[in-house]
């Protein structure tokens, strides 16, 4: 089976993403499938679908691990998506974060970067890093995730609102 690839998306950013993509979660959890989940990731790229989305929570990093063992040498080919749990998006703790998560994805960048869903931490704090994270070069464009209409409309009313690339629902 051949695929000329998944249709695009593009951000507001302006960045264009595949439409279609991998999702990781429930992966890196049994060392015995972890070939499998590896080969299973590279032949959805090989098939176009460049776009996977993992998350510091799946697995417990052990996802985000196995992407990067899935992705090594491809460079710009694929685009992650990654998600900070809530309980670590503290303005500090979303900057440590994102570099355990580099770490185990043997990255230089996240492409795209999601708060998992809302926390205790102000919203603004989380933004704010997120901001700080992308003018490092750690993190292309930044997200949420699971956001409700009312989350939303918060969001919206911050300064840095209108950066937001998306709201990755359930």
């Amino acid at each position: 089976m051949s695929m000329t690839g998944p249709s695009m998306v593009e951000l507001p950013s302006g960045r264009r993403v595949a439409a279609l993509g991998q999702g990781t979660w429930k992966m890196g959890e049994s060392p015995a499938a972890r070939r499998d989940e590896i080969a299973a990731l590279r032949r959805g790229i090989d098939l176009g679908m460049t776009l996977i989305d993992t998350a510091e929570m799946y697995g417990d990093g052990a996802a985000e691990s196995l992407v990067g063992e899935a992705i090594a040498g491809l460079g710009d080919a694929v685009t992650v998506v990654s998600k900070v749990l809530p309980s670590n998006a503290s303005p500090a703790g979303t900057v440590a974060a994102c570099e355990r998560s580099l770490k185990r994805l043997g990255r230089e960048r996240i492409d795209l970067y999601l708060l998992h869903w809302r926390g205790r931490w102000r919203l603004a704090d989380t933004i704010g890093a997120f901001e700080a994270l992308k003018a490092q070069g750690k993190i292309g464009d930044w997200g949420v995730s699971n956001f409700d209409l009312a989350d939303m409309e918060e969001l919206a009313e911050l300064p840095q609102g209108a950066a937001c690339a998306t709201d990755q629902v359930y």
